[in-house]
């Protein structure tokens, strides 16, 4: 697995956009609804510039505001993670 997946952060920001785009507050919001806490701007935003760079999301504009996209490298990444998480909890 690439490094850039190997933080839990950008894992889930990579789950949230496997079916949708969102916009980086909504997926702020989200992660810290599932987290429970407050996520540091500056380190939410780290972790979106990290996934971009290695091109794993990209932006769009939609109208006003930009939206954040899994592109197909980013979600072959994540699917094989899943399908590696599944292989692990798998009982025989």
């Amino acid at each position: 697995m690439t490094k850039f997946l190997q933080s839990g952060r950008r894992r889930d920001v990579c789950a949230l956009l496997d079916d949708e785009t969102l916009q980086a507050q909504a997926i702020k919001s989200r992660l810290e609804d599932h987290y429970d806490e407050r996520i540091e701007p500056k380190s939410f935003y780290a972790a979106l510039d990290r996934l971009e760079s290695s091109g794993f999301v990209e932006t769009h504009t939609e109208g006003i505001h930009d939206v954040y996209a899994l592109t197909d490298d980013g979600r072959r990444r994540l699917h094989e993670h899943v399908n590696w998480l599944l292989a692990r909890t798998s009982v025989e």
